[in-house]
C-alpha cells in the first residue's frame, strides 16, 4: 500500500533523478496514483480501458509506404542478382553461348541450366557466403554514420548511390567480352560484391528503423463504424508496419523470379541489368518525399558512453570465476554502480556524464541484444534456401523449370501469408486474449525452421535412392551422351522446405526486426538494428566453417544437423527469455522521455 507521504517522497525522488530501469513498476504505480488511472502520454486512455478494450493497429502514414517502396526496390535488385549467383558461378557456359544463356532449344527442354564461370560448387558457395557476410556486417558502418554524423535519411541517399555503382560493375562483369576470360569476369564479380555489399549493408540498418519512425501515434480510443470502442495501439501498429515491410521485401524477391528466366533465355548481363534499372527508382522516391519524412537527427556518438556504462556496471561483478560473473550480471542491482542516483549528492564519479534513464536504455539494449544472439542458428536454416536447396532442385526432374526459380516460392508464400496473419490470425489471437508475444513468436519460428530442415533431409535421402548416380552429385548426373539424368522425383516436391522456411520467417525474422526497433532507445536504433542483422553475418561465418559439409553426398547429414540444432537452440532460447514476456510493455517504455504512458500489464 502506498500512502500519501510515500507518494510525495517518491515524487521528489523521481524529480531529482531520471527514470530508473529497475524501478519501472514502482514509477508506473506512482503515475497511476497521481493521474487517476489515466495512462500518462496517452490520449485519455485509462488503465481499465487499456486492459479491457480491444487493441487494433492505427493507419500508416503515406511516408511509411514510401519507405516500404524503397525497401521493395532494393530487395528486388538484391535478390534479382544473388538468386542467380549460384548458377552463374558454378556451371560452365552452355553450348554455343557467349552470355551464359541456354541457346539450344533442345538443351532448354532437357534440364539445361544457365551458367558462365564454371568454378564449381565450393567456390560458388564460398562467394555467396562471403556476399551474405559482407551485406550483414556493413550495417554497423551505416548505423554509426547515421546515428553520429548524417542521420538516417542522408545515409540512405549516399549509400544508395554506392550500391548503384556496384550494380553497374556487376553488369559489366557479365558482358560477353568479360566472359571470354572467366578469371577476369570473376575478379569483376568480386569487386561488384564488395561495392554492393557496402551500399546494401549501410542501407539495411537505416531503412528498417526509418519506416517505423514515420508513425508517431499514441494510445487513443476510437469508435468504429460498428459502434465498438477500441484502442489504437502503437505497439500493434509497429508490428503491422514490419509485417508489411517484410511483405515488401518478399514482393521484391518475387520480382527476382524474372532473373532466372532472363539468365536462361537472354544471358547474365541482361539478367543483372534489369534489377539495376529498378534500383534507379530508389533515389527518386527518397527525393520526392524529402520534405515529408520524419527524420531523426544524428545524436552524436553514444557508443563510447554505452561501453563505459557497461564497464562500470561490470566492475563489481568481474571475477576469474565464470559462475560469479553470471550471478553478478543476473543480480537486480547489476546496473546500480553506473547510475547517478546510486551515489549521494556530491559523490557522483566525474566519469559519469549520463543520467539514470540512459543506464536504463543501455540495460534494455543489452536485453534486446541478448535475445538476438540466438538468431544465427535460425539463419543457418534459412541460408539453405539460397544455394543448397537450389542444388537439390537441380537433381530433380525439372520439366523445363529453371532450378533456381523454385527458391522464389519462399517470398511468394510470405506475401500470401502476411495479410492472413495481419488481418485474421493475429487479431483472432488478440480477441481470444492469447498472448502470442515476441519471444513466443521467435520460438515458433525456430520450430518451423527445424521442420523445414527435416523435410529437406528426408527429400535428399529419396533423391539419392532414385537418382541414377545415387549420392555421387545427383545434380550433375549425366549419361554417356552428356544429357542430364535427373532423379524421377518432380522438382515441385522441393517446395515444402521453401514454404516452411517462409512461415518461420513470419514468426522469427519479422519479429526480430520488430523487437530490435521497439527495444532500442531512440539514440541507438540503427546500431541495435545493425546488431540484429549482424546475426546473419555470424550465421554466414558458421556456414563457411561447414564448407567441407556443403557437398551433395553430405546434404542429408547437413540438413538433419540443422534441424536438430534449430529445435534444441530454440527451446533453450525460450527457457531463458520467456520471462521477458511479462515485462514487454515496461521494456518498451525505457528511453521515451515521458514514457508515452506505457504501464506494466498485470
Amino acid at each position: 500500500m502506498i500512502n500519501d507521504g510515500d507518494i510525495e517522497e517518491r515524487a521528489l525522488v523521481k524529480k531529482r533523478h531520471s527514470f530508473s530501469f529497475d524501478d519501472s513498476n514502482e514509477v508506473n504505480t506512482l503515475d497511476l496514483g497521481k493521474r487517476g488511472h489515466i495512462i500518462e502520454g496517452s490520449e485519455n486512455v485509462s488503465r481499465t480501458e487499456f486492459n479491457n478494450l480491444r487493441h487494433i493497429p492505427d493507419r500508416l502514414p503515406y511516408t511509411a509506404w514510401l519507405v516500404v517502396f524503397v525497401e521493395f526496390a532494393e530487395r528486388w535488385t538484391y535478390y534479382g542478382t544473388t538468386n542467380i549467383f549460384n548458377n552463374y558461378i558454378r556451371y560452365d557456359m552452355p553450348r554455343d553461348s557467349s552470355t551464359g544463356a541456354v541457346v539450344d532449344p533442345t538443351d532448354r527442354a532437357m534440364n539445361g541450366v544457365a551458367g558462365a564461370l564454371g568454378k564449381g560448387v565450393q567456390i560458388s558457395f564460398a562467394l555467396r557466403t562471403f556476399n551474405t557476410f559482407l551485406v550483414y556486417l556493413t550495417p554497423f558502418l551505416g548505423a554509426v554514420i547515421a546515428d553520429t554524423k548524417w542521420g538516417r535519411y542522408k545515409t540512405i541517399i549516399v549509400f544508395s548511390m554506392v550500391c548503384l555503382v556496384g550494380h553497374g560493375i556487376l553488369v559489366g562483369s557479365a558482358s560477353p567480352d568479360s566472359l571470354r576470360n572467366p578469371d577476369i569476369a570473376l575478379g569483376l564479380l568480386v569487386v561488384a560484391i564488395i561495392v554492393m555489399g557496402l551500399g546494401a549493408g549501410c542501407l539495411k540498418s537505416n531503412v528498417s528503423p526509418l519506416v517505423a519512425e514515420q508513425y508517431q501515434g499514441r494510445f487513443r480510443k476510437v469508435v468504429l463504424d460498428t459502434g465498438e470502442v477500441v484502442i489504437m495501439s502503437p505497439s500493434i501498429t509497429i508490428q503491422s508496419i514490419y509485417l508489411w515491410f517484410y511483405a515488401a521485401i518478399n514482393l521484391g524477391a518475387c520480382g527476382a523470379i524474372s532473373a532466372a528466366f532472363l539468365a536462361r533465355d537472354h544471358g547474365y548481363w541482361v539478367a543483372f541489368l534489369a534489377p539495376t534499372a529498378i534500383f534507379c527508382f530508389i533515389p527518386l522516391v527518397l527525393l520526392v518525399g524529402n520534405k515529408h519524412y520524419i527524420k531523426t537527427p544524428p545524436r552524436g556518438s553514444v557508443l563510447l558512453e554505452t561501453f563505459r556504462v557497461i564497464r562500470m556496471a561490470m566492475a563489481p561483478a568481474w571475477s576469474v570465476k565464470p559462475s560469479k560473473i553470471i550471478r553478478g550480471i543476473r543480480s537486480k542491482d547489476f546496473w546500480n554502480p553506473a547510475k547517478p542516483s546510486s551515489y549521494s549528492r556530491g559523490r557522483v564519479p566525474l566519469s559519469i556524464s549520463w543520467d539514470d534513464e540512459f543506464v536504463g536504455e543501455v540495460a534494455r539494449t543489452c536485453n534486446a541484444c541478448g535475445v538476438l544472439l540466438f538468431l544465427p542458428f535460425y539463419w543457418l536454416c534459412y541460408s539453405q534456401i539460397d544455394g543448397n536447396l537450389s542444388n537439390v532442385a537441380g537433381a530433380m526432374t525439372l520439366h523445363g523449370v529453371p532450378n533456381d526459380l523454385l527458391q522464389n516460392l519462399n517470398p511468394v508464400c510470405i506475401i500470401i501469408l502476411i495479410p492472413i496473419f495481419d488481418y485474421l490470425i493475429y487479431p483472432l489471437l488478440r480477441g481470444l486474449k492469447l498472448d502470442f508475444s515476441p519471444i513466443r513468436r521467435i520460438y515458433a519460428g525456430f520450430l518451423v525452421a527445424s521442420l523445414a530442415m527435416a523435410y529437406a533431409a528426408i527429400l535428399e535421402h529419396f533423391i539419392f535412392k532414385t537418382s541414377p548416380c545415387h549420392d555421387r552429385r545427383p545434380s550433375d548426373c549425366k549419361g554417356a551422351n552428356g544429357e542430364p539424368m535427373p532423379s524421377t522425383i518432380n522438382v515441385w516436391v522441393v517446395s515444402g522446405p521453401y514454404i516452411l522456411v517462409g512461415v518461420s520467417e513470419i514468426f522469427t525474422s519479422i519479429t526480430s526486426i520488430e523487437y530490435a526497433y521497439t527495444k532500442a532507445p531512440a539514440r541507438m536504433k540503427s546500431v541495435v538494428m545493425a546488431f540484429a542483422q549482424f546475426q546473419t553475418a555470424i550465421a554466414a561465418c558458421l556456414n563457411f566453417s561447414l564448407t567441407a559439409l556443403n557437398k551433395e553426398n553430405m546434404f542429408v547429414w547437413l540438413f538433419g544437423t540443422f534441424s536438430i540444432t534449430a529445435f534444441v537452440v530454440g527451446t533453450i532460447f525460450y527457457l531463458i527469455f520467456s520471462g521477458l514476456d511479462q515485462k514487454e510493455v515496461a521494456l518498451n517504455s525505457i528511453g521515451k522521455g515521458e514514457r508515452a504512458g506505457f504501464i506494466d500489464e498485470k
